[in-house]
């Protein structure tokens, strides 16, 4: 018993050298100096004492400044490097693409999803998943006219429901949603919900909480300390989440198998299914069950959640700034009249184009991009990152970055146009992120964010509840892995 006390300090000054030295270590266990700088990690929790955990993109842009563009933070024992600014995310992600297409094994997107489906999946799983989800896409019409059609439909059911408030406030959220996920539900599942509908309804909230809770603190700390789970209420919800969503993604692949046709393909989950049944035994191994699963989870929160996002950021900054409301609207007037907006009168509407542009670059609804990961060792702006090594293409920077805008801090549609008033694409414009890992839905989700802004802007002026002037609208973000704007509630005056 004598000897307790000394041998517990010996330990636990072991494990704290331990510790200590580890902070030196990288994924492939060596040791470089030529990593690239930061802030000095303190023992076991690294850089978490400096981090602003419920919006992480203000600590990297302010260390942006002191350690240039690109740079080190470690989260618990875990070493990440920040890419910061146009110049080097596009290096990385386009130049370099290869070398930086791997995705990060981040704590919690391993445990909703196993690295199943395509989103968070790896290596040779990724690779499949995207090539079956796009070319799947594609066939069932995203970016033609048969999708086109669902979207026009959608916004007439929008545009009723926001007259049925007969200009008083109300809240957009379940709304707007319903109206984007009807979309990518048609695709994936073949039929549409009738949007009362309680199961649909829970959906929205489950993928609207998740990804909300996804993005808060305790579950940036369950990500530097998995083994803390058990104790955090976001963890736990989060996997009820998942394991709900599953339950109706099981239900819904058994009605398909019962009626499944190989000459009536009719959503994306048949043509899995079909896939699954046919293939070679090197195949096989690629469309089973739980890639199926995540892959209609990660395709309903995308096709869902970017895209409402932004929308409800684009009638908030129509609140917030009237003025620019009201040139979209002159142009509709001029351009689209009463017909229904067509994706055909987008080349003619460049101030349109240019405001739901800056919407997307303003919202910044996904700063931080999905973490990146090296699939090799790399020099890379004379710095060495060895494989394997946890990557931050800070999108945040590129949308603001100083050296692309003129005005990167200011909601300015003049960002895309030209002196004579036409619309001009920006090589800094990556809302999508860019390289091996860019969004699967990007032409689906630009479709949608016109049409369904147009034809709100075309049918209503948007202004602030009563007692509240546009001055008092706050841009702060709110929380989240996507950010919305603050809660508000919107009046939808019907245009005479």
């Amino acid at each position: 018993m004598v000897w307790t006390g000394p041998i517990l300090i010996f330990v636990l000054f072991a494990l704290m050298f331990m510790f200590i030295m580890k902070i030196g270590h990288f994924p492939n266990g060596s040791m470089n100096k030529d990593f690239p700088p930061g802030p000095w990690p303190m023992p076991i929790i690294g850089n978490l004492h400096i981090m602003d955990l419920k919006r992480p993109y203000r600590t990297l842009h302010k260390l942006s400044k002191t350690y240039g563009p690109v740079f080190s933070i470690q989260m618990g024992l875990k070493k990440m490097v920040v890419l910061s600014g146009y110049k080097t995310v596009k290096e990385a992600l386009m130049n370099q693409a290869d070398a930086f297409a791997e995705r990060a094994e981040v704590p919690i997107s391993e445990e909703l999803t196993r690295g199943y489906g395509i989103t968070f999946a790896h290596g040779e799983n990724w690779k499949v998943m995207r090539r079956f989800a796009l070319s799947t896409l594609r066939d069932f019409g995203m970016g033609k006219r048969a999708i086109e059609d669902r979207i026009v439909e959608a916004c007439e059911y929008l545009t009723e429901r926001f007259e049925s408030y007969k200009g008083k406030p109300f809240e957009t959220i379940t709304i707007v949603n319903g109206a984007v996920a009807n979309i990518i539900v048609s695709i994936l599942i073949g039929e549409r919900f009738d949007y009362e509908d309680p199961r649909f309804i829970r959906l929205i909230t489950l993928i609207n909480e998740t990804v909300r809770l996804v993005g808060s603190p305790s579950i940036a700390i369950y990500n530097i300390c998995p083994a803390l789970g058990f104790l955090l209420k976001a963890y736990r919800t989060i996997i009820q989440n998942r394991d709900e969503f599953y339950a109706f993604a099981q239900v819904t692949f058994m009605k398909h198998l019962k009626k499944l046709d190989k000459n009536d393909q009719r959503s994306l989950i048949d043509v899995f299914l079909i896939k699954q049944q046919e293939e070679k035994n090197v195949m096989k191994k690629y469309f089973h069950n739980d890639n199926l699963k995540n892959l209609v989870f990660n395709l309903f929160v995308a096709g869902m959640e970017t895209t409402s996002t932004t929308l409800h950021w684009g009638l908030f900054l129509m609140m917030k700034y009237p003025r620019i409301q009201q040139k979209v609207h002159d142009e509709i007037d001029r351009i689209v009249g009463s017909n229904p907006p067509r994706i055909e009168h987008r080349a003619k509407m460049p101030y349109t184009d240019a405001v739901i542009h800056e919407i997307q670059r303003f919202a910044n609804i996904s700063p931080l991009n999905l973490p990146h990961a090296t699939t090799m060792d790399v020099t890379f702006k004379g710095y060495f990152i060895p494989k394997g090594t946890y990557i931050i293409p800070f999108l945040g920077s590129v949308l603001r970055d100083k050296s692309q805008w003129e005005k990167p801090d200011d909601f300015y549609p003049e960002h895309f146009l030209d002196s004579e008033g036409k619309f001009v694409k920006k090589e800094a414009f990556m809302p999508f992120s860019a390289g091996r890992r860019m969004c699967a839905g990007e032409t689906l989700a630009k479709m949608e964010l016109f049409l369904f802004f147009t034809s709100l802007l075309q049918r209503f002026t948007f202004h602030p509840a009563p007692g509240i002037s546009p001055s008092d609208l706050d841009l702060t973000p709110a929380v989240g892995a996507v950010t919305p704007p603050m809660p508000h509630k919107v009046c939808a005056v019907p245009r005479a």
